[in-house]
């Protein structure tokens, strides 16, 4: 019994250490768990263009280019849209609902009056010590500015040199491991990494196709802005549940605050429930080809672990590392009772 208590111990120590280790770590681990995220979506086209002859940094640079531009577009997409949104906002709240505007009249004369000459009410004071206290404010926003900057920068580098010494560290990584492992450790790493490229791949239509037919049933329904919700509630599915109930209130919201009627809230939420539907029973199985086998449970806690760990970067990390985890205890035996943990699959 001392013996097994011991065991459990030093497993709630090496538990606890791992998570302040990520935590304390954040900012040199996140970036670089994003690396490794690209790298590993990359690896297998990197590979098919170097076995069509391209030099390792040029296949490398291609792949590295297409998500740049992929991601640029999609982020120039809804940049544009959200301008047109907010650009538009006053005339939409000013349309269709007496409530909506009365709501944006007392909005604006408010700022008209903390703006104006009344200098002797309540907030005077607040309104004259903005200025001694943007400096604090304004540093926070710079040094977050920055860091997304160096992010976008150090990310790809990452990437980059994960791919070009990839051999390296599979050697390195082969002698870590158990001596009978060795040997079988480069051909299941190329076949965890090639599946997870696949489902990233597939993960990607999947979301492309679920955005363009929210967009479809927005526009048919005379919802403002219809491209930029129909696109952010398809991002928003990537956080099971919640990501499409949060961002499905601003759609639902507008939609009733422009017409007047509840109808158009109505088809707002009755286009959503189809697209999820389509999405869960016939997008995804045909397009991915099956789940990683993540049960609800453990998809939730590992964005909320992530949550609380990394923040918004661990809501989006942590999921597709477990799902990874998930897939190595399909080939290593000795994994099974923690795969069967992570799928809540039951045994007959």
């Amino acid at each position: 019994m001392v013996p097994r208590t011991s065991s459990l111990l030093s497993r709630l120590y090496l538990f606890i250490g791992l998570v302040a280790l990520l935590y304390l770590g954040r900012y040199v681990l996140i970036p670089l768990a994003y690396g490794l995220l690209v790298a590993l979506v990359l690896h297998p086209w990197v590979v098919r263009l170097e076995l069509r002859g391209f030099p390792r940094w040029a296949a490398i640079g291609m792949g590295l280019l297409a998500v740049g531009l992929l991601f640029g577009l999609l982020v120039g997409l809804l940049v544009f849209q959200l301008n047109t949104f907010l650009a538009d906002l006053p005339a939409l709240t000013k349309g269709g609902n007496s409530d909506a505007e009365a709501v944006w009249v007392w909005m604006n004369k408010v700022l008209a009056e903390l703006g104006g000459t009344h200098h002797d009410e309540w907030w005077s004071p607040l309104v004259n010590a903005l200025p001694g206290r943007v400096a604090p404010y304004l540093g926070t926003v710079l040094s977050a500015l920055f860091g997304m900057l160096f992010n976008l920068f150090i990310i790809p580098v990452f990437s980059a040199l994960m791919l070009f010494h990839r051999r390296t560290y599979v050697a390195a990584l082969a002698g870590l491991v158990e001596p009978a492992w060795a040997p079988h450790l480069p051909a299941l790493l190329h076949k965890v990494t090639g599946n997870f490229a696949r489902f990233i791949g597939g993960m990607l239509q999947v979301y492309l196709i679920v955005g363009a037919l929210n967009c479809v049933g927005f526009l048919l329904l005379g919802v403002p802005n219809a491209i930029l919700f129909g696109m952010l509630t398809a991002v928003a599915t990537m956080i099971p549940y919640a990501g499409i109930i949060i961002s499905s209130l601003l759609p639902i919201t507008l939609a009733w605050s422009t017409t007047g009627s509840m109808w158009v809230p109505v088809g707002v939420i009755a286009v959503l429930a189809v697209v999820q539907y389509l999405e869960a029973n016939l997008i995804f199985p045909k397009v991915v080809g099956g789940r990683l086998g993540l049960s609800t449970l453990a998809s939730l806690l590992a964005i909320f672990a992530g949550g609380l760990i990394w923040g918004v970067a661990g809501m989006i990390l942590f999921l597709p590392f477990l799902s990874i985890v998930r897939l190595l205890c399909d080939e290593v035996p000795d994994w099974g009772p923690l795969g069967l943990m992570l799928s809540g699959e039951e045994k007959s």
